[in-house]
């Protein structure tokens, strides 16, 4: 039998039990996709990563990133995770993590030997008027979008709807089977919240039908939206609340630097915290 250490960490939290859940598989050298795949859903959790020696110079490290279902080519909450967890071990400030997607640099922040914060350059992204607003509108009981209804894509694509209120956001009940029918990407819904943004992402039936805690890719094209649209300044640091519907309130930050005719750079950022250890023997 083989064994492999992994390590559980709450990301886009400070606090144990909040955040959206990682594994991360620290050493995954003798590991195949399959057997990935299937620690993946043994995990159960929105992503599981599995650490690998880098293919590129100008990386640390490599992930592989699986959903209990599939492999994906980025995600916000993995990257960050991970970071915090090799942080560590690495001891640097800056660790550049291999993905599909690329490489994408996190910056650390640190009190004393306690990293604290991590901030995390996105790969670039494209967007497009969604072709299938009314229906999805329909779905979800919302009769309008104060923003155009657009999506995004960033790896996993995401479709983006501003509300009124905070209380319309909270008060979703979706079909997530409907959803799923409608399209394959996560719908973010938002509005203000005082200083900062409320948002919740529906993943629809296709993909097994759920809310997600905290969503690290959804949170910068979020940001790029809001600026795109006027709703924020470039270079203006917005806070993303996130989670409380399921039980794991979290907390993202993300910044876009640029104008309307160039986007520069697009950051996502928040904490992270290690709450389990283990080991998985396997033929």
């Amino acid at each position: 039998m083989r064994r492999f250490r992994y390590v559980v960490a709450d990301v886009f939290t400070d606090e144990p039990l909040a955040g959206n859940q990682l594994a991360v598989f620290t050493d995954a050298r003798d590991l195949d996709p399959r057997t990935m795949q299937r620690l993946a859903r043994e995990m159960n959790f929105s992503e599981t990563v599995f650490v690998l020696p880098p293919r590129s110079d100008q990386a640390d490290v490599r992930l592989r990133i699986f959903t209990p279902g599939t492999e994906l080519p980025f995600a916000g909450h993995p990257i960050l995770g991970a970071a915090f967890v090799l942080g560590g071990p690495l001891q640097k400030i800056v660790i550049r993590i291999e993905c599909d997607a690329g490489v994408v640099p996190v910056e650390l922040e640190r009190e004393g030997a306690r990293i604290t914060f991590g901030w995390m350059d996105q790969p670039r992204f494209s967007w497009r008027p969604f072709e299938r607003a009314d229906a999805l509108l329909a779905v979800l009981g919302v009769e309008a979008s104060d923003l155009p209804v657009e999506e995004y894509a960033l790896g996993p694509g995401h479709v983006y709807l501003a509300l009124e209120s905070v209380d319309d956001v909270g008060g979703l009940r979706p079909d997530f089977a409907a959803l799923g029918s409608i399209t394959d990407s996560g719908i973010n819904c938002f509005a203000r919240n005082g200083e900062a943004w409320k948002t919740r992402m529906f993943i629809g039936g296709k993909a097994g039908g759920f809310e997600d805690p905290a969503t690290g890719s959804a949170a910068g094209p979020l940001a790029v939206h809001l600026a795109r649209h006027g709703r924020i300044r470039f270079g203006e640091e917005i806070r993303i609340e996130q989670g409380a519907e399921v039980g794991r309130p979290s907390t993202l930050f993300a910044v876009v630097d640029g104008t309307h005719e160039r986007i520069e750079r697009v950051r996502v950022g928040g904490s992270a915290v290690v709450v389990a250890r283990g080991e998985f023997s396997v033929p």
